[in-house]
């Protein structure tokens, strides 16, 4: 009786820990460069050979993918645990986020400027208003939200040549400035507090402006495919299978074409919106794809469940595991106490790094859940939402259940 149930939080797991995982290949390159880097490549270390392909691959099967279906997941979230009718339980959801949103200014002044938690907890409070909406509205009103946003980042980065050269220097950092900047970060934990907290206010102002469309826009997409069903094994192999392939055959090919352009054009800026621009429709198509590969795997039997187990620990564990990235990177990359390598790992070795930590947390994440009911942070965080600590350990005879969510 309870394996429907359980059938639908396996998929939404799995999907989510493969999700949290792709984040970390695109994030690294903003621990282990300058910001700048993460768009402009060449502005800093080498660019050329095995570093320039990796980067290549990353940005067409990697840039926007795993993080629209994150963000998905997170609208699809709110319906899953809220429901339609239950009024009681939004206050318990407002104190989610509200810790959310506390968590994530600290994550974001104190760590790291890429933080997307407090993103995550603003549009939280939003999108849950529209959690009652039939999934036809809520897609309406999700692509409505996302060519918005897409159409104010194209006009944004059309009008890139027409800025002064003081004025693109945080975008396009000369040698001098990206110099500095990696002193500034190899030098210490305390002494990078200025630099990041800059790039922080410059980050959540463009994420709580020019991308909170898409946010929102994405979470209500997320509620829509929850409630047909989409994310919960419902629809039919032949279904899953045929949007898979429409997908990731449109949404694959434009980001090839997307990227190139980029190569092609040496991110030229009057011609930089283009690729861009295809990458953020096209990313939407090939993350929806994504999803519906790992749909097909899981409706595959036994065999690939257990395959997918550890992927699915992940994702039980995403808000451990997206913290601990930062804590790991920051250690790597950020100077005293870390070891200060900021600017001295290509882009082949980062992708060595990100491929450690993939395989570290896949085995920590099972081995964890083996023994506790949450992750660290999971738990934390749940404690702090109904102020009351919620049993962790399985083996404890007698335990109440978890509080639900």
């Amino acid at each position: 009786m309870t394996q429907p149930k359980m059938d639908r939080h396996f998929s939404i797991d799995a999907i989510r820990g493969i999700a949290v995982m792709g984040i970390l290949l695109m994030n690294i390159q903003a621990f282990a460069m300058v910001f700048a880097a993460y768009q402009f490549p060449q502005v800093h270390m080498d660019f050329t050979g095995a570093n320039r392909d990796v980067w290549f691959y990353a940005h067409v099967f990697f840039n926007m993918k795993f993080i629209t279906i994150f963000s998905a997941l997170f609208g699809a979230g709110i319906v899953l645990m809220l429901g339609e009718d239950k009024q009681a339980s939004l206050g318990v959801h407002y104190r989610r986020m509200l810790w959310l949103l506390l968590i994530g200014l600290i994550h974001a002044w104190v760590f790291w400027a890429g933080d997307i938690l407090v993103p995550y907890a603003v549009m939280g409070m939003l999108v849950v208003l529209a959690r009652r909406m039939k999934p036809m509205g809520l897609t309406i009103m999700g692509i409505a939200l996302i060519l918005l946003t897409g159409g104010l980042m194209a006009l944004g980065f059309a009008f890139l040549p027409m800025m002064s050269p003081e004025d693109l220097e945080s975008m396009r950092p000369s040698a001098e400035t990206v110099a500095a900047t990696v002193a500034v970060y190899q030098a210490g934990f305390i002494d990078r507090f200025g630099a990041n907290a800059s790039l922080t206010m410059m980050a959540e102002t463009m994420q709580l402006t020019f991308f909170a469309g898409r946010l929102a826009g994405v979470m209500f997409v997320g509620m829509a495919l929850y409630k047909w069903g989409f994310l919960t094994l419902r629809w039919s192999f032949l279904r899953y299978l045929v949007t898979a392939i429409i997908a990731l055959g449109i949404g694959l090919p434009a980001c090839w074409y997307g990227t190139n352009h980029l190569l092609e054009t040496d991110f030229a800026l009057d011609q930089f919106w283009v690729g861009e621009t295809i990458n953020y429709f096209a990313s939407l198509l090939v993350a929806l794809g994504y999803a519906a590969v790992v749909m097909l795997l899981c409706k595959l039997g036994p065999a690939l469940r257990l395959i997918l187990h550890p992927f699915a620990a992940v994702g039980r564990m995403a808000f451990t595991n997206y913290l601990t990235h930062t804590l790991v990177l920051t250690f790597i990359f950020v100077g005293t106490p870390g070891l200060g390598m900021m600017g001295e790992v290509e882009r082949v070795g980062q992708f060595q790094i990100v491929v450690a930590i993939w395989v570290f947390q896949l085995i920590f994440s099972t081995i964890w859940l083996s023994m506790f009911r949450f992750g660290p942070m999971e738990w934390v965080w749940r404690s702090l939402t109904y102020w009351k600590f919620q049993p962790m350990r399985k083996s404890v005879a007698g335990a109440p259940p978890p509080t639900p969510a």
